[in-house]
């Protein structure tokens, strides 16, 4: 049985940046990778049922049926730029990105401890989950092309935006209920204040994680440095 503070735990879930991933390469190398390639992307895969539809994603992103190809991948460019968390969006960096890995253009980040305890944890039975910004497909990406090989076989599932925003706790709820627990019964692990918090308002355990560079959480929650102060335990240890 895994225990969190001795107190049965059915799942934990996991942001990614800044948790599992320093944040550095996700600004420093997908974002940019992904800026500089959208234009040439977009008018590649416009044509295709896949282009298709990003364009009316972005269109009802907008509240603009009549948008133009060239206005939408300029919205597109223009959300990358201010860092939007739009689903079309997010859809784009991702087959950017799935580009980039198959090319070994890079390899993911992933702190030493994350990757240590992520495959002790599913090694030991714990069900993990992600849930991020970046679409499930440039999560499972991420994961599958990390500098330590590939996470993918340690997680049970994926959740994005298209679950809903990551600081409204209903969107927490709505993962509670697609994995059959009580809030009660999930830890999230998250290096954000305000994602803590929705998760705390809809029941659920939560431990900010506090990487160099992190800001500083708020006093009343816990925190840990590195997975390995997480006060998780076995039923069999």
């Amino acid at each position: 049985m895994l225990l969190l503070d001795q107190r049965p735990l059915g799942a934990i879930v996991l942001d990614i940046e800044g948790t599992t991933t320093d944040i550095a390469f996700v600004k420093n190398t997908l974002f940019p990778y992904a800026e500089e390639r959208l234009e040439a992307f977009m008018a590649e895969l416009a044509p295709t049922a896949e282009g298709q539809a990003v364009l009316a994603q972005v269109r009802a992103e907008v509240g603009d049926a009549s948008l133009s190809e060239a206005d939408c991948t300029a919205h597109l460019l223009a959300w990358a730029q201010a860092d939007k968390k739009v689903t079309p969006l997010k859809a784009v960096q991702g087959m950017i990105w799935e580009e980039g890995y198959r090319t070994k253009a890079y390899y993911s980040h992933v702190y030493d401890d994350a990757a240590a305890h992520l495959q002790e944890w599913h090694r030991r039975g714990a069900p993990l989950y992600i849930y991020s910004s970046g679409s499930i497909a440039a999560q499972k990406l991420l994961f599958a092309h990390t500098i330590v090989g590939d996470l993918t076989p340690c997680f049970s599932g994926y959740f994005d935006t298209t679950t809903g925003a990551k600081v409204d706790a209903a969107s927490y709820g709505k993962i509670a209920d697609a994995l059959g627990l009580a809030p009660e019964q999930l830890l999230f692990l998250s290096d954000h204040g305000g994602e803590l918090a929705a998760a705390q308002q809809a029941g659920w355990q939560v431990y900010g994680v506090q990487r160099p560079g992190t800001a500083d959480f708020d006093p009343s929650l816990p925190v840990i440095r590195h997975f390995g102060e997480l006060p998780i335990s076995f039923g069999d240890d």
